[in-house]
């Protein structure tokens, strides 16, 4: 094993144990929580250690990021679209992607049902909630989500499985936990029998912790995964 390929591992047996140590505190089992590697920023080299560690749940942040990927990796690979996607972009994604996970807007949701029915896809989607009221951020607010909840009634080609939220930065995990129980209990508000909701994508290097004690099912890790390998970029804002 090269000396990248082993600092990936460690790095990656360093989350997967907090992850497991996060769930023993609340109760949960490890089992319940998966990791995404965020690898928006990773070089090829990284990629394929991770591939060959066994881990097929890739993020990427860009559609055409994703679709170049997808093209140079021949293993199942199950791709996660974490980005904004704008509706022109959905077309070439649709058919690659195992979740999108920031489904912002009620006319990117529409969009993603009539492609899926032209296409005869069922994509498995979240929508994205701006929790925090951050301005920078994209996503419903849960007031815009609650009141339009009957357009996600709607849908029958898409499987709208949870919610997905972004923290604000901070160099205190605690600071996000209102941010991540907020989204928890909106979705506990939203789910019903035709809707469940089991899913929530919440957490990245710097807070996943906090996420797992607040319900995540999702973490989005990226820059931990890579932390010490060579020419390894700053954390992005979706890890």
């Amino acid at each position: 094993m090269t000396t990248i390929a082993a600092q990936i591992a460690e790095n990656l047996q360093a989350d997967r144990q907090r992850i497991a140590a996060a769930c023993a505190r609340c109760g949960r089992s490890a089992a319940d929580v998966q990791l995404v590697a965020v690898t928006k920023y990773a070089e090829p080299t990284w990629v394929r250690a991770l591939l060959d560690l066994g881990v097929r749940d890739l993020g990427e942040s860009r559609p055409q990021q994703l679709v170049q990927r997808a093209d140079e990796f021949s293993e199942p690979i199950r791709w996660h679209l974490i980005g904004h996607l704008q509706r022109n972009k959905v077309r070439p994604v649709l058919p690659l992607v195992a979740m999108i996970h920031a489904v912002d807007s009620f006319r990117l949701l529409k969009r993603i049902e009539l492609l899926a029915m032209e296409l005869q896809l069922q994509p498995r989607v979240l929508l994205e909630v701006n929790i925090s009221g951050e301005a920078a951020k994209q996503g419903f607010t849960p007031d815009e989500l609650s009141k339009g909840w009957t357009a996600v009634r709607e849908c029958r080609h898409v499987q709208v499985e949870g919610l997905m939220t972004m923290a604000p930065r901070s160099e205190q995990p605690e600071a996000s936990r209102p941010v991540f129980r907020g989204l928890r209990e909106l979705r506990d508000r939203l789910a019903d029998d035709e809707r469940r909701l089991p899913e929530l994508s919440m957490g990245m290097s710097s807070d996943f912790e906090t996420a797992v004690e607040e319900g995540a099912t999702l973490v989005r890790i990226g820059s931990s995964l890579f932390e010490s390998c060579p020419s390894s970029k700053p954390e992005h804002s979706r890890d």
